[in-house]
């Protein structure tokens, strides 16, 4: 029983953390003033045996309530904390490789770390970040992300000196058929083979390397929005499908190294706007 109840205080913790940190906050004092009046009344005994049951019942509820007043705020507020640090944690990641560059990052940064770097590359584009846990430096699908209801495998690879093979992307392109998302991505703090490259065209999936990581880093640093500024950026609309675009760097032609915003339905939508 103290297992499940650690299990369970654990799951709750987990989850609060992947909100806002005030969200924890506010669920605390809810989850308090709402057990304590069942913590403190008063179970009256009564002599007739046919109220036993509801007597047993009243103090079983009165118990729950009265560890429930600290447990369920503490696992609240625990949750809350997690999720403000690790927000804080995403944010250094994210700005000490728009600072730095990402090979001067990476000598200190865990292939953990790279994940949480790329998760937050994706919330700031608008993305929803769902973090799986590959289970290794080399393991599986690491994240999904997802705009709108389009759903995006994304797998990391801190390799700081390899190159990012075909295999992989064959990988990738087998699990997006089997659960049928829309595409993928494969971000690298490295490079991609020429073969790597051709294969993932017109598959759906977006090879991001690392001097383009810290390139589009740097863009979304230079680009947030001052308060005063008269016109926000925003992420602009395919002007084919109208599903939110992506913003992608030319690999080949006349552009090959600018950047310019993608249809994340490609290759079923081709619609494309300069940046």
């Amino acid at each position: 029983m103290a297992r499940r109840n650690q299990e369970l205080f654990d799951d709750i913790v987990n989850i609060t953390a992947k909100f806002p940190w005030w969200i924890g906050i506010v669920l605390a004092i809810v989850a308090y003033f709402t057990l304590h009046p069942f913590a403190t009344m008063e179970v009256a005994v009564s002599a007739n045996s046919k109220d036993i049951g509801a007597f047993v019942g009243k103090q079983l509820y009165r118990t729950l309530a009265m560890y429930g007043q600290y447990l369920l705020p503490a696992a609240f507020a625990l949750g809350s904390l997690f999720s403000f640090f690790g927000r804080r944690k995403r944010n250094a990641l994210h700005d000490n490789v728009a600072t730095v560059g990402l090979q001067s990052a990476l000598e200190k940064m865990s292939w953990r770390e790279f994940e949480v770097l790329v998760g937050e590359f994706f919330r700031r584009r608008g993305f929803s970040v769902e973090e799986t846990g590959g289970g290794g430096a080399d393991g599986g699908v690491d994240l999904v992300v997802s705009r709108g209801a389009d759903r995006y495998l994304v797998q990391c690879k801190q390799w700081k000196a390899r190159q990012v093979g075909v295999e992989t992307i064959r990988e990738l392109y087998g699990v997006i058929t089997a659960r049928g998302v829309a595409g993928g991505y494969v971000v690298t703090s490295g490079v991609f083979t020429d073969e790597a490259l051709r294969f993932a065209e017109g598959r759906g999936i977006e090879l991001i390397g690392g001097d383009q990581l810290v390139e589009m880093i740097r863009t979304a640093q230079t680009a947030v929005p001052k308060k005063n500024s008269v016109a926000a950026a925003k992420t602009p609309s395919c002007p084919q499908c109208g599903s939110p675009m992506v913003l992608r760097t030319a690999r080949k032609g006349a552009n090959r190294g600018n950047s310019f915003w993608g249809c994340p339905k490609y290759p079923n939508c081709r619609g494309t706007l300069p940046a």
